[in-house]
């Protein structure tokens, strides 16, 4: 086998050298881009009259103001249907599990026409006041940032995976503030393993990202709160249910998310027009809640805030945004599922605080904690990063009495999620590709791998009409048991073994005890093979019965031992 030059050259200290300049240059990159994608937002904002400030200024021009929310995320819509429909290759916007897809199978991420078309919408989404998050699309910059280095050859094993995976820790460390979080985010979400040799780099891009966004631009941060702690022990039970109740209400959510873009390709043939449509719904329901305009930085932020907001206010916003984020997504928006999921949670945690106090007369520590823990359970429920989300917390409060509360709302958020719908949204849309996760990265990988790869080309593959003896002869030659017989058109006929008298070896024929398609899978073979005893497997056509080759146990096998071995060099590498 040709060795590739990545896996032959560069020693220790030349990887180390090119993995930390590669790790500076794409953190720096990726956190250049993720600021100027938030400022384009939020100039269009502005202008469109999507931002709560903007709109208060021209609150005497009530006929301006009604005009602009109806319009701009109509007209909005359809500009991004039509950017996919004809100028995407994919014909799609993109985002995290495209990324993940690309690290845990060593490809190629979709091609650079379609990721800076997926930006370029996402922008424009978040930008005319869609119900989608920046999180998402500035995961998917980083990622194409990182995804250049897969073009060098510079002797550094894994080096592609690690680029991307840098690109992302320094996307969410610039959004955040949170350069833990951002290093703990690539690896828990993107590369599923803490090597050294990806730990070291995604570090240093994760804290470039932070330098830039807090030193050099002073970036606000997320939300900031005055807490002085958590006053009484009974409340720790309260952050454990409200982490199961959003818990509930995030598998709802992801499920109708899951479901609404399938019935809109039903209900509307037009691919361009559903964006469309579902911006005018949004423009009608921000008529009379306008909250649900855009992310909603401003109304997470007053979540926080006691008496921002009535219990029916709460219930409402809640149930609208669910559905409004739903729609746009499953319509075609560019964008996230983070930013709504941060400010659903947090609404509901309001709301369980409203029903504590006001309803229940339970003594509390305020709503900010709550809103805080609420937005953490929907969150890390949503994009299976539980770690994430309690250091990004850590990260922007300063404060381990918040931190301790939000981790045990997130650690009852995902014993109920993942029980319920699986480990993330992520996963569960990558499994409706044909990528399954949910029993680990080596699992997916090997059922990625098709025993029709492995077929031997040494077997011995007789025709019906063919007499017993010359075909036993071949056997012995060639060192085989058995032949496998197909007929004049290829159809598969059955297994051959000499020594039963017949005239034809497809007389003498038997049915094989274990046959294999073109769709099977070596990760499926191997739970299979159990029990099989022969020299090999038919690989037959299902919808032919044409003989396609045949694969041995052996085979199988190796091609199993082989992958394991990669990723444990993968998962152990240092430096």
């Amino acid at each position: 086998m040709r060795r590739s030059r990545e896996n032959a050259t560069a020693g220790p200290a030349l990887r180390m050298l090119v993995l930390t300049g590669a790790a500076l240059a794409i953190g720096t990159l990726a956190a250049f881009a993720a600021i100027a994608l938030v400022e384009i937002v939020s100039a269009l904002n502005s202008l469109l009259l999507v931002d709560p400030r903007a709109r208060v200024q021209w609150e005497r021009q009530a006929g301006i103001v009604t005009a602009a929310t109806l319009l701009v995320p109509t007209i909005g819509g359809l500009l991004v249907g039509l950017a996919h429909r004809h100028l995407s290759p994919d014909g799609r916007p993109l985002g995290p599990p495209d990324v993940i897809r690309a690290v845990q199978f060593r490809a190629a991420l979709p091609p650079a026409r379609s990721g800076l078309v997926s930006t370029a919408t996402a922008a424009l989404s978040l930008g005319v006041g869609a119900s989608v998050g920046q999180y998402g699309p500035m995961v998917y910059l980083g990622a194409m940032i990182g995804g250049v280095a897969r073009r060098l050859r510079l002797g550094v094993p894994n080096l592609a995976a690690i680029a991307v995976s840098c690109g992302v820790a320094a996307a969410i460390s610039t959004a955040f503030n949170a350069p833990i979080a951002g290093l703990v985010f690539a690896h828990e979400v993107v590369l599923r393993h803490y090597a050294t040799q990806a730990f070291a780099p995604v570090a240093v891009a994760s804290a470039t990202g932070y330098v830039i966004a807090n030193v050099i631009f002073d970036r606000p941060a997320l939300f900031l709160i005055q807490f002085a702690g958590v006053s009484r022990g009974h409340e720790f039970v309260l952050f454990a249910v409200l982490g199961i109740l959003v818990a509930l209400a995030a598998v709802g959510f992801m499920r109708l998310l899951l479901a609404t873009g399938p019935r809109l390709a039903l209900a509307v043939a037009r691919p361009e027009l559903r964006p469309a449509l579902a911006g005018l719904a949004v423009g009608t329901t921000a008529l009379a809640l306008p909250d649900v305009l855009g992310i909603g930085a401003e109304t997470l932020r007053f979540t926080t805030i006691e008496g921002a907001f009535g219990m029916a206010e709460l219930v409402v916003l809640v149930a609208a945004k669910i559905v409004l984020t739903a729609l746009c997504i499953g319509a075609g928006f560019s964008g996230g599922v983070f930013s709504p999921a941060l400010l659903i949670g947090s609404l509901m945690g309001a709301l369980f605080w409203t029903l504590a106090t006001g309803v229940a007369g339970v003594a509390t520590s305020g709503v900010a904690v709550y809103a805080i823990c609420g937005m953490m359970a929907f969150a890390s429920s949503v994009i299976g990063a539980p770690l994430t989300c309690v250091l990004i917390v850590f990260e922007l409060t300063r404060s381990y009495d918040v931190t301790i509360a939000a981790m045990v709302a997130v650690v009852f958020a995902n014993l109920v999620s993942h029980r319920l719908f699986g480990r993330s949204l992520f996963d569960v849309q990558l499994a409706g590709r044909g990528v399954d996760l949910s029993l680990g990265r080596e699992w997916a990988r090997l059922a990625a791998l098709r025993v029709l790869d492995l077929v031997r080309d040494d077997a011995v593959v007789a025709e019906t009409g063919e007499a017993p003896d010359a075909v036993a002869d071949r056997l012995s030659r060639q060192g085989w048991r058995q032949a496998f017989v197909a007929g004049p058109d290829g159809r598969f006929a059955g297994v051959f073994t000499p020594g039963a008298p017949a005239a034809t070896v497809g007389d003498a024929a038997r049915p094989p005890t274990l046959t294999f398609d073109e769709t099977t899978d070596v990760a499926g073979a191997m739970e299979r093979l159990r029990g099989f005893v022969g020299d090999a497997v038919p690989v037959v056509d299902s919808a032919s019965g044409r003989l396609l080759g045949v694969v041995s146990e052996a085979d199988v096998v190796a091609a199993w031992l082989d992958e394991s071995e990669r990723l444990r060099k993968e998962e152990n590498a240092s430096l």
